[in-house]
């Protein structure tokens, strides 16, 4: 009775209905800033629709070295005034992000496009972009799956450069190191298990023959 008065004064709206000015959410994901139809201000109109399907999951970073999470492409290029239809898919049973950054502010709130789904299921969401030559950061945003290798780009009529650390395509900011801090001890050590490596398996051959 008490949920009834309440869903219909509005105070409470089940997870299922909910739609905030420029986002969508419900109990499998969110969609942030789609837009379907309002022209970036350098725009004319639509040039045409590009259909895009991105794939996010821990396999598809099996085929980058010290990486945990990709998705299944590193890159896209759209002509100026496209409609990019995103097809976002979650290949994974943990949450993931699709985030694109540098949009304008005035179609995109905090110059953002976001897609998100808590586990393994399938999102769609539409953005226009503008005319600007320029290259957009695609990532997810959840603490270390970009550093992970969660990290693409979007290039708007061939894009106005590459961004760094994107897995397979360009060289890291920092590249991965692990140094070793070479003392006496830290030598005389490594010294020792060669020396045994190679003492044990003769000897061990030794009592074979032996024995027999």
């Amino acid at each position: 009775m008490v949920i009834t008065l309440l869903l219909a004064t509005g105070i409470f709206t089940p997870a299922s209905a909910m739609d905030h000015d420029h986002m969508l959410m419900d109990e499998k994901g969110m969609v942030m800033n789609a837009n379907t139809d309002r022209l970036p201000k350098d725009c004319q109109k639509i040039s045409g629709d590009v259909n895009i399907t991105i794939r996010a999951g821990h396999k598809y970073a099996q085929k980058f070295n010290g990486k945990m999470y990709a998705f299944d492409n590193q890159e896209w290029n759209v002509p100026p005034c496209t409609r990019i239809n995103v097809t976002f898919i979650n290949d994974d049973e943990i949450r993931h992000q699709l985030m694109i950054h540098g949009l304008p502010g005035y179609l995109y709130p905090q110059g953002m496009f976001h897609l998100e789904l808590y586990g393994a299921g399938e999102l769609k969401a539409s953005l226009i972009v503008p005319t600007m030559k320029k290259t957009y950061l695609v990532h997810c945003e959840l603490p270390q799956h970009m550093e992970k290798g969660m990290k693409a780009q979007l290039k708007v009529d061939g894009g106005d450069g590459d961004l760094p650390s994107i897995p397979g395509l360009t060289k890291p900011v920092r590249a991965d190191s692990y140094p070793v801090d070479w003392t006496p001890a830290m030598g005389a050590m490594l010294l020792a298990c060669v020396l045994v490596g190679c003492v044990v398996p003769i000897l061990a051959l030794r009592m074979k023959l032996f024995t027999q």
